[in-house]
């Protein structure tokens, strides 16, 4: 004689079990289009790729690199102290940088602040050949070709782009290509707080 466990489910059971599972597909889905959406609407905001350095508010890394153009010409930091400089961190090798090179031109010839480039990684050759390319907007090019003083930096790859004060101090960073928005909305911004002693 069968007991009660062997006695197949009942219809009005199985429609529950069915009306269960669909709310629990139902959620679901509601919860990945919230986490889609949310990706989407966050895509496109202005300084998503600005992380959170450590070197904010310190001092520059120490560093006595060669010039690109003149490897027996060496740059310490010290040398660039007195005046805020922006750093570019760029490289042959780096597609985003071919992308972000016309906007950082652009700003470059309004001569707001010296712009200096930090070529990471590259061959000498290499670097020479992509600046005459794309035209040199740097008022100097010092250049890291084993990437060791990038380490202090706390650099990763390139692009990077550092803010630095007439007192040696970091003031900015981004990761990533820079666009007009970064420049006009981040990097401008921050060196009017330089300009103006804050």
């Amino acid at each position: 004689m069968n007991n009660a466990s062997e006695l197949p489910p009942s219809p009005q059971r199985s429609r529950g079990a069915l009306t269960f599972a669909l709310v629990i597909i139902g959620l679901f889905f509601v919860g990945l289009m919230g986490l889609l959406y949310y990706g989407v609407s966050q895509s496109d905001r202005a300084g998503r790729d600005a992380l959170p350095s450590p070197l904010i508010g310190k001092p520059a890394p120490a560093f006595d690199l060669p010039l690109l153009h003149d490897p027996a010409r060496r740059v310490t930091n010290a040398d660039l102290a007195g005046q805020p400089y922006v750093m570019n961190v760029w490289g042959s090798w780096c597609p985003e940088c071919r992308v972000e090179h016309p906007v950082l031109t652009q700003f470059a010839l309004t001569k707001r602040v010296r712009f200096i480039g930090y070529n990471l990684k590259d061959e000498r050759e290499d670097a020479l050949r992509w600046l005459e390319q794309f035209g040199n907007p740097y008022m100097m090019v010092i250049a890291d070709l084993e990437g060791r003083a990038a380490i202090d930096w706390g650099i990763y790859g390139a692009p990077e782009t550092f803010l630095v004060d007439g007192n040696g101090i970091v003031r900015w960073k981004h990761v990533g290509a820079i666009d007009q928005a970064i420049i006009d909305h981040q990097l401008i911004p921050a060196l009017e707080k330089i300009e103006a002693g804050r």
